[in-house]
């Protein structure tokens, strides 16, 4: 009977579920919609039991997809967005929704502990800024507002790690994921336990630490009866998405870049020495013995699916006419706008900005609208703008000591040859698109198959899996055009920042 690998990314919008052989080859995959809900200006929110819902759909849909026995499959990995606190009671119970990544409620508490702390000291341990996007900060709002609910809380989970212990009842914290908490020291790979008091968080709140390929246990009974998987199968421990997606990228070597076209954007570059920059983001990689610098904003593909929520409506309706979708035909929109936009700029700061300005005030903006412009010019622009703020990071790598030479796409916005030309045209890098395009899910599978014994190492699995579709070289030509609009991305924000801030 061949083997398979099943990976599970629960990700901002919908939990993909994918069956793969040991060649990397998709047997199946399903995935399950979720939304989220926004109580409270700045505040984003899940239910954790939506994601394990999602999971346990998605799963079953899967294995009904295919003649495959759940006996086939060898192991199973987890992958999850970051910076989603799970709060568990004793008894595991969910105690409230998960503030996720882009959830700016925790400002004040965040602004309290630098300055009572002090930001050099907090970096120091965690190689990263104290943001309100990250989850020490929604952790200490907890304890703040709703200490009724933080007295008894007993262990705190990220995403893919709650979906972990729902299926094989064990509570880890992968190392990829450590570093949302600012008592996580990064360089040796544990807990800081004096951080943890001078942040004010219990360390029995703090799960066991693991490798991201390491078994943690095998799939429960009760677990299998509501997935449909085979009790006993192994369950590792998983990573954060972006570390996957880097993986599934095929980047595991110092240098090379993963660029994230998800909902989020972003880079993440792969070190094997530990470079840190308050201006990034750094974690460790899934690979052992390696970190992945980022750059991560809130304007990714999630751009193009408001726009095309919002401004779409013609389009969807024609879509059966002509064979083309509404994302389709917003390419093909955009396609014939000059490079540049004729001007127009766009600030994709839609929910804040994370790096490289770290600014939760931060706002979307157009800038040269006119009676000359046309929805086309505003698709671009949206394109143009994405593209900037991944310049802007790489900009700030390359500042920090990080080369960058060429870039591997991923995510839903890698599909665009549009977009993936412009964003090679924009940073002057090419840009490779590996075959598969599901890079997250791909990724977490692969960590699975080196910690079941599928793979010997991830050189194996990279080599076996990892085929390239296509390459966008850049065009030296639009340089000029692109970097004088460039100039203007960064300008607008400088002098827009104080008006945004009141």
């Amino acid at each position: 009977m061949q083997q398979l690998l099943l990976g599970i990314d629960i990700g901002t919008s919908a939990c993909k579920v994918a069956l793969f052989t040991r060649e990397g080859r998709v047997v199946s995959a399903k995935s399950a919609k979720y939304t989220c809900s926004y109580p409270n200006p700045g505040w984003v929110e899940q239910d954790p039991a939506v994601w394990w819902d999602a999971v346990c759909q998605a799963v079953r849909s899967v294995l009904s997809d295919v003649d495959v026995p759940p006996e086939a499959i060898a192991g199973i990995g987890v992958d999850g967005q970051s910076w989603a606190p799970v709060y568990l009671d004793g008894a595991g119970h969910v105690l409230a929704n998960a503030p996720l990544w882009f959830d700016t409620r925790s400002k004040d508490a965040c602004r309290m502990l630098n300055e009572r702390i002090g930001e050099e000291e907090i970096f120091r341990v965690a190689g990263n800024p104290l943001q309100p996007m990250y989850t020490t900060g929604k952790v200490v709002w907890l304890e703040r507002e709703a200490p009724e609910v933080f007295k008894i809380v007993e262990k705190i989970l990220s995403s893919n790690g709650y979906i972990t212990y729902r299926l094989c009842g064990e509570m880890t914290m992968d190392m990829a994921q450590g570093y949302s908490w600012h008592c996580f020291d990064i360089r040796q790979g544990r807990w800081d336990l004096e951080m943890c008091k001078k942040l004010g968080i219990p360390s029995r709140m703090l799960p066991r630490l693991v490798p991201c390929h390491q078994v943690v246990g095998q799939v429960t009974r009760a677990a299998a009866d509501q997935t449909g998987l085979a009790v006993g199968t192994k369950v590792v421990a998983g990573g954060l998405d972006a570390a996957c997606a880097t993986l599934g990228a095929g980047v595991i070597h110092a240098g090379e870049c993963q660029e994230q076209g998800g909902q989020a954007g972003g880079i993440s570059i792969c070190m094997d020495q530990y470079k840190a920059d308050p201006r990034l983001i750094l974690s460790a990689h899934v690979v052992p013995g390696t970190w992945i610098l980022q750059g991560g904003t809130t304007g990714g593909g999630g751009v193009m699916r408001w726009m095309e929520r919002e401004f779409a409506q013609y389009e969807r309706s024609i879509e059966g006419k002509i064979g083309r979708s509404s994302l389709e035909q917003f390419n093909d929109l955009a396609g014939v706008i000059p490079p540049g936009s004729e001007g127009l700029v766009f600030l994709p700061y839609m929910s804040g900005e994370r790096t490289p300005i770290w600014d939760p005030n931060a706002k979307g903006v157009f800038y040269g609208l006119d009676f000359a412009k046309t929805k086309g010019h505003m698709i671009r622009a949206a394109m143009e703008g994405v593209a900037y703020s991944i310049r802007h990071n790489i900009d700030v790598a390359e500042a920090a000591g990080c080369e960058v030479d060429v870039l591997r796409a991923t995510g839903g916005s890698a599909n665009s040859l549009l977009w993936t030309q412009i964003k090679a045209d924009i940073t002057g890098k090419d840009f490779i698109v590996p075959y598969s395009d599901m890079a997250t899910v791909l990724g977490t599978a692969l960590l699975t198959g080196v910690g079941v014994g599928m793979y010997k190492d991830f050189e194996e699995a990279v080599s076996l899996t990892i085929k390239e579709e296509r390459i966008h070289k850049a065009d030296p030509g639009r340089w000029d055009i692109y970097d004088k609009n460039y100039q203007v991305y960064k300008s607008l924000y400088r002098d827009l920042k104080d008006l945004m801030g009141r």
